[in-house]
């Protein structure tokens, strides 16, 4: 298993399943789905992607300014946390 996401683990995810197109592809992470043009189901694969393929949960819908930097944070710090211990 991956001990950490990387931004283009995350985006590649987003262009392939969740329909980002390429163009669209943030320059930075520091911007919501809405930002982007994804929407709630969007989120929803992601949430099932992070969860299927890591283990950890994320919210269950996007808390308002919950951006693609925070998604990241949230399933690095999560993959770190039994190293922590």
């Amino acid at each position: 298993m991956s001990t950490q996401w990387t931004a283009d683990e995350l985006l590649g995810f987003l262009e392939e399943q969740a329909g980002l197109p390429p163009e669209d592809r943030p320059a930075n992470l520091d911007v919501t789905f809405t930002d982007i043009g994804l929407d709630s189901l969007a989120y929803l694969q992601l949430q099932a992607e992070v969860q299927e393929r890591f283990g950890v949960d994320l919210p269950n819908e996007a808390p308002e300014g919950f951006t693609l930097a925070d998604i990241m944070a949230t399933v690095n710090n999560a993959l770190l946390e039994p190293e922590l211990a």
